[in-house]
């Protein structure tokens, strides 16, 4: 038998043909992702379907960074519905991985492609004489690229403040960095550097930031 901590290109490798199983079974508007974590700039390692885009080699999107930043306590999410950047809406279902040893080492991802079924419902609506009950829809970059879903969420920051995040007095960018923080964003590996320069200060002047967070928290 295996040591645990060696069990993780098992996990991947009997993975690998649910991937293309779960997408077949769906059809064209299904997509599945496979992340292996411990890549986190190619944490894509399998897909079946096209409805991201996404390839083997790409970055995790904001949803990877949510689950890699709970780790321990990451659970499976079902069912839960984003747009992607042209407009799309996806119900999407992320369950996360463990090595024999309880830790997180990746995800599997499912996504289905539901505007067409959204289409159809408003048609229904409009038919029967119904209100559609309109709920917004949060968007997620599914860029492949971790700069620029790192600079997505700081650009969604930027809108919501109506200045450009290197204008912010310090208390707006402290919420700002909890906001970050709360994304997932400081998991990764070499965060600090990239969303410091993105925010025009300094490594210490984040970590100094980091760290009164901590301190509000604790």
């Amino acid at each position: 038998m295996s040591h645990p901590s060696n069990t993780a290109d098992a996990v991947f490798a009997a993975l690998a043909p649910v991937v293309e199983a779960i997408a077949a079974t769906f059809g064209r508007s299904c997509e599945v992702v496979l992340h292996d974590y411990r890549d986190q700039e190619r944490s894509v390692v399998a897909v079946a379907g096209s409805v991201t885009g996404r390839q083997a080699g790409d970055a995790m999107s904001e949803i990877g960074l949510r689950v890699l930043a709970a780790g321990d306590d990451a659970r499976t999410e079902v069912g839960y519905v984003t747009r992607a950047q042209d407009g799309r809406v996806l119900r999407c279902t992320t369950v996360p991985l463990r090595d024999g040893d309880g830790t997180l080492i990746g995800a599997l991802c499912i996504n289905i492609d539901v505007s067409a079924i959204n289409r159809a419902t408003g048609v229904l609506a409009d038919l029967l004489g119904l209100a559609p009950q309109e709920k917004p829809v949060a968007s997620t970059n599914f860029s492949g690229d971790l700069d620029q879903v790192v600079d997505s969420l700081i650009e969604r920051a930027e809108r919501a403040h109506a200045v450009p995040v290197a204008s912010l007095g310090r208390e707006e960018r402290l919420r700002l960095v909890r906001e970050l923080n709360d994304a997932g964003v400081f998991a990764l590996r070499g965060a600090p550097g990239r969303v410091a320069q993105r925010l025009g200060i300094s490594r210490t002047g984040l970590y100094n930031d980091l760290a009164e967070l901590k301190k509000d928290a604790s």
